[in-house]
């Protein structure tokens, strides 16, 4: 059978068409896939001594369930909460890092004004608990951009007593394609990808003020 033209230039477009689904494959393959559970594969980045994870599905499902009784707090930047959203079923908004009062130093690693631990952190948080009528025993759900943050909260969190700190390990806005057409957008996985509620409308009485 002759090889026409029109024959080459289709299988051409295949080629090209089955390279690039490889290409985009392989792009998402190093990131945490969207729901996965299991833990001992999690990035060193999101990992915790502690070791509590959950995914922002069963996150949303066990605050619904028991809104009262567990404590669901946003540890990201004040900024972030006003720029980027919030979950809408969380508690408070208690930063574990904040960027400077004014944004002078730069932090190349991360290519962002250069964060510092926020002093107020733990005491911020045992407020919001005795608001909440929870104490140290308490089931407690921390999300941050993408799951780095949390963990070391949690482990900050454990040192001060606090025995049930979960992590999501996805974070809000979740991990950054490595590569497409959205490169180093975050795409992959997350609260906001998953499509649960948060919104930009905030609370007054949900945010954080330096005391």
């Amino acid at each position: 059978m002759p090889v026409t033209r029109a024959l080459l230039a289709r299988l051409s477009r295949r080629a090209l068409v089955t390279a690039t689904i490889a290409f985009a494959a392989g792009a998402f393959a190093a990131d945490w896939a969207p729901g996965s559970t299991d833990w001992d594969k999690l990035p060193e980045a999101k990992k915790s001594k502690v070791g509590l994870y959950l995914t922002p599905q069963q996150a949303y499902e066990m605050k619904k369930r028991n809104p009262q009784g567990i404590a669901f707090f946003d540890i990201r930047t004040r900024a972030e909460a006003v720029y980027v959203g919030m979950p809408s079923d969380a508690d408070a908004l208690v930063p574990f890092v904040e960027h400077q009062e004014i944004m002078v130093d730069w932090d190349d690693k991360r290519h962002m004004y250069k964060l510092e631990p926020n002093q107020d952190f733990v005491t911020e948080f045992e407020r919001r608990l005795k608001e909440k009528g929870l104490g140290k025993e308490a089931t407690i759900i921390l999300i941050c951009r993408s799951g780095d943050r949390s963990a070391k909260a949690q482990d900050r969190l454990q040192q001060a007593g606090y025995t049930k700190v979960y992590g999501i390990a996805e974070g809000f806005e979740g991990d950054t394609a490595k590569g497409g057409a959205q490169e180093g957008q975050r795409v992959v996985n997350g609260w906001k990808n998953a499509g649960l509620p948060w919104t930009y409308k905030l609370d007054r009485a949900k945010m954080y003020f330096a005391r």
